[in-house]
């Protein structure tokens, strides 16, 4: 006998241009606020039912053996990775954008893992999913 199970890591709906314009203010200023200095530029993109947050971080100066390895320059190095996006997490959009769910990016698997809230729950806001995804930023 088929049995219905809740998994709010499936299914979603598209989020409307109104909404993914909220969502991104929401998440930019609770960025802003929180984690002022640790990026140098955040990109919030929507496709269909998902929300992508990714951070763009000042690079730190690399070895000279680092180099020798890259076969890179110095300015090339630095620029390649001040043009290479963090990861931080998807949202993914359920009707409710008080009521999201979240899938962490793990840079192992190379993929998108769901995850849980700080909460317990496996919904939350936009504000708490960057929270979770910010431990790249530390």
């Amino acid at each position: 006998m088929k049995q219905w199970v809740y998994d709010p890591h499936s299914g979603g709906r598209a989020i409307p241009p109104t909404t993914q314009d909220r969502i991104r203010r929401r998440i930019l200023n609770h960025a802003a606020s929180h984690y002022a200095g640790k990026y140098t530029r955040l990109d919030v993109r929507f496709r269909g039912k998902f929300c992508y947050i990714d951070a763009y971080r000042r690079p730190d100066e690399p070895s000279p053996g680092l180099l020798k390895v890259t076969g890179e320059t110095r300015e090339a190095h630095l620029e390649r990775l001040r043009d290479t996006p963090t990861h931080l997490c998807r949202l993914r959009f359920l009707g409710n954008e008080e009521t999201m769910s979240l899938a962490f990016y793990t840079y192992s698997n190379e993929k998108y893992e769901p995850c849980m809230f700080h909460n317990g729950s496996f919904l939350g806001t936009p504000e708490e999913a960057f929270d979770i995804g910010a431990t790249y930023l530390r």
